[in-house]
C-alpha cells in the first residue's frame, strides 16, 4: 500500500476530472480561451461565489499569484504578506519578476496568519518617507495558510478593513481554498469578496485537477485586459485552454471540489488525533485543513521513513515534518500511518 504523504501536488487526477478532459478532447474547439468551456467559466464561478466574477484560466498557481500581484502593484510598490506566504518563500521571485521589481514585505504572525494590527503598523511605517520608500500597494493572504491553518471570515474582514483604510486591494492565494471552505463551513463568498477580497488565485491542481488554476476578479473587472496581456506576454495563454477550463467546470459541478477537499481534511484530522495521543510527537500548528505539521525527534522520523512512510522534512529543521493528505488518500493508508506512529 502506498504511504505517500509528501504533498497534494503528488496526487493523481480525480476520475471525474479525467472524464471531463476526455469529453473536451472530442473534435475541434476555438483556441486561446475562446472555446465553449472557457466562455462558461464566468457564469459557473459567479453562481458559486454569488456575485459577478471575471475568470481568467491559467495553468499554475505561481503564475496566477505573480500576475495578480503585478496587476495591482506598480514596480515601486510593496505587497504585504505573512513571512511564510507561498508568494514570499516558494515562488523564486516570480512576483518581483512579473511586477518589474515590486517588493514583498513579510510580517510575522502566529500559526501562519497575517495579523491585522501589525499589518496596519507596517503599512504606516513604510509610507513615511514619500518617494524615497516603496509605495504600499497591496496585501496578499494565503488560504489555507502555509501552516495548515484557516482564516475565518472575520479574520479576513479585519485584514481587508486595514487594507481598505490605506487604499490597498487584497489578493487571496487560494491554492488550498477548497480545504478552507470545507473546514470553516463558510461560503466561498463569505471567505472572499464579502470580507473585502478584490481578487484571488483559485487553486484546483492540488485538489484533483491537472495544471488547472484560475485568477478570479471580484471587483474592478477593467483589470482583465491588463491581466490577459500579462498572461500572453509571459507565455501562459495556452492555445488549448479548453483542457484547463473543462477541469475547472467539472470541479465546480455538484460541488466536487468541496467533496474532494472534505475527504482530504478528514484524513488529516484522523492523523492529527493520532499525533495528539502519541507520547513523544507533537503538533506544531493547529490542524484545520489537510496539512499536519509534526514536531518530533530526528530518530523518530527516520524510523517512520524506514517503515515506508513518505513525508517532507521541513527545510532547515530536523525535528519538524509535514504530512499532506489529498483527495485520493486511501483511508486504509491513513489508518496504517496512524498504526505505525502509535507503535513507535
Amino acid at each position: 500500500m502506498e504511504l505517500n504523504f509528501r504533498s497534494d501536488n503528488e496526487t493523481p487526477a480525480a476520475p471525474a476530472i479525467m472524464e471531463a478532459i476526455e469529453k473536451a478532447n472530442r473534435g475541434a474547439a476555438h483556441a486561446y480561451a475562446e472555446d465553449n468551456w472557457s466562455l462558461r467559466l464566468n457564469e459557473a464561478f459567479s453562481e458559486r461565489f454569488e456575485t459577478d466574477v471575471c475568470v481568467i484560466p491559467m495553468a499554475t498557481g505561481t503564475v496566477c499569484n505573480a500576475i495578480a500581484l503585478a496587476s495591482i502593484c506598480p514596480p515601486w510598490g510593496s505587497v504585504y504578506c505573512h513571512r511564510s506566504a507561498h508568494v514570499y518563500c516558494d515562488e523564486s521571485g516570480a512576483p518581483e519578476f512579473f511586477g518589474n521589481g515590486l517588493r514583498l514585505v513579510p510580517i510575522d504572525g502566529a500559526d501562519g496568519k497575517l495579523p491585522h494590527r501589525p499589518l496596519d503598523k507596517a503599512i504606516r511605517t513604510s509610507a513615511g518617507h514619500g518617494v524615497h520608500s516603496y509605495e504600499p500597494s497591496a496585501v496578499s493572504i494565503t488560504q489555507s495558510t502555509e501552516s495548515g491553518t484557516v482564516y475565518q471570515a472575520s479574520e479576513i474582514a479585519n485584514i481587508c478593513e486595514v487594507a481598505k483604510a490605506h487604499g490597498l486591494p487584497v489578493h487571496l492565494d487560494g491554492a488550498r481554498f477548497a480545504n478552507a471552505v470545507a473546514s470553516t463551513g463558510s461560503t466561498p463568498a463569505e471567505l472572499t469578496w464579502r470580507a473585502g477580497v478584490s481578487l484571488m488565485s483559485f487553486g484546483a491542481s492540488k485538489n484533483g485537477c491537472i495544471a488547472a488554476e484560475a485568477l478570479l476578479l471580484f471587483d474592478n473587472h477593467e483589470r482583465r485586459e491588463h491581466i490577459e496581456r500579462l498572461r500572453k506576454r509571459s507565455g501562459h495563454l495556452l492555445s488549448k485552454m479548453r483542457y484547463v477550463s473543462a477541469q475547472l467546470l467539472a470541479a465546480l459541478e455538484d460541488d466536487l471540489w468541496l467533496h474532494l477537499a472534505t475527504h482530504a481534511n478528514r484524513q488529516a484530522a484522523k492523523f492529527a488525533d493520532a499525533v495528539g495521543n502519541h507520547a513523544g510527537a507533537e503538533l506544531e500548528f493547529p490542524v484545520e485543513a489537510n496539512e499536519v505539521f509534526v514536531r518530533w525527534t530526528p530518530a523518530g522520523f527516520t524510523t517512520l521513513e524506514e517503515a515506508g512512510v513518505e513525508f517532507l522534512m521541513w527545510p532547515g529543521r530536523d525535528d519538524l515534518a509535514r504530512f499532506v493528505f489529498g483527495h485520493s488518500t486511501d483511508e486504509r493508508a491513513t489508518d496504517k500511518l496512524c498504526k505505525i506512529l502509535g507503535g513507535l
